[in-house]
């Protein structure tokens, strides 16, 4: 989405005044383009303070978060291959599907039970694998969709389905909500396109009361609330071959493990490969680049050494010995010293040979034999 009219100029000097203070750099996995840059702007209303305040505070998390940094974190933790991912998924289900849009975020909050969560695995572990699925959104999965849909794509939309969610699951999870609302604010502004709030259980309202104040207004505005009787619905937003059966589509992703487990998407085309080279140094970006949607993986290849040839090397020979060096220089210097120096002893031993015989006012002549 292009910058509302006469924002062009914030934006160029929100740009000017990141490179100023050292705060944008080619290479940050931030994102340095111009979109990026616009949803920072548009998340504090295009006021250049503070969202040089917000760009400088998502750049200390970034640098700091789990004491390691997003960038080390996301080389440890593969947000798509993890060992506690399938017991993740029963505990907490939160996954990225294909859509028209083309990516649909989609958390079951009714299938949440932090109790059984934690037989398997720490509570800050699971921590960690949440903030690479964040991380997730903006490195893979909307370069991806981009890519598929021959245009930018800047948000995902989301899905919440309430089923089986009651008051008691609420307040198990309430303060790891509050805290994924504010890093998904903070940290990845603006990467929410649309929010939809499905099978949204009797007695909501009250949930929603203490949950609203946690969203930015940005956000809450982007929200719509639904019952059971949503799927015409969301028909009208998503392919029904996309959407998972279980919210009203036709989609299973049958032999893929199931919707939930699949993750299927674009982001998954040759990503073992595509991670691999990442992680060896062979390409600077785990995204989808263009081309790779139907064509191989791009790696950076080390340019050899040009060959040497006959010719090459008589050539150089032929060329040290036309041009002398520096050091060759210095020596003729060195020589024709030190043969002025032998001559003028010799001319002091015959002068004083010849001191017997001749005047001691005659002078010596070098050229003399």
């Amino acid at each position: 989405m292009p910058a509302p009219k006469g924002k062009e100029a914030v934006l160029q000097e929100f740009r000017d005044e990141l490179v100023q203070q050292g705060l944008l750099h080619d290479g940050d996995t931030i994102g340095t383009d111009d979109e990026t840059l616009l949803r920072f702007l548009r998340a504090r209303n295009y006021q250049l303070k503070q969202a040089l305040l917000m760009w400088k505070n998502c750049r200390h998390w970034r640098s700091t978060v789990e004491d390691v940094g997003i960038d080390e974190l996301y080389r440890e933790i593969d947000p798509f291959d993890y060992p506690e991912r399938d017991h993740v998924f029963d505990c907490w289900p939160l996954y990225f599907h294909k859509v028209r849009w083309p990516s649909t975020q989609l958390p079951h909050f009714g299938g949440i039970d932090l109790n059984k969560l934690q037989k398997k695995m720490t509570l800050e572990r699971f921590w960690k694998t949440f903030v690479v699925n964040c991380e997730l959104l903006p490195r893979e999965i909307l370069p991806a969709a981009s890519e598929a849909a021959n245009k930018r794509v800047l948000g995902t939309f989301v899905i919440v389905d309430l089923s089986g969610f009651g008051i008691s699951q609420f307040w198990q999870m309430k303060d790891y909500a509050r805290s994924s609302f504010q890093v998904s604010q903070d940290y990845f502004p603006e990467t929410v396109a649309r929010l939809a709030i499905v099978n949204a259980p009797r007695g909501f309202a009250a949930i929603w009361n203490v949950m609203k104040p946690w969203i930015a207004k940005e956000t809450a505005a982007k929200v719509a609330i639904m019952g059971s009787d949503y799927k015409s619905k969301l028909l009208e937003l998503v392919d029904d071959d996309a959407l998972p059966a279980r919210l009203g589509g036709k989609c299973t992703c049958e032999g893929l493990g199931g919707c939930m487990k699949s993750s299927a998407g674009p982001w998954l085309r040759e990503r073992a490969a595509r991670r691999q080279a990442w992680l060896a140094g062979e390409r600077d970006t785990l995204a989808l680049l263009p081309g790779e949607l139907t064509g191989p993986v791009q790696v950076k290849r080390a340019v050899p050494p040009p060959a040497v040839t006959p010719s090459m090397s008589a050539d150089t020979d032929a060329s040290c010995r036309r041009q002398p060096t520096r050091a060759t220089h210095r020596i003729r210097r060195l020589s024709t010293h030190r043969l002025e120096r032998r001559q003028a002893s010799l001319c002091t031993s015959r002068h004083t040979q010849r001191a017997s015989l001749t005047s001691p006012s005659k002078k010596c002549d070098p050229r003399m034999p």
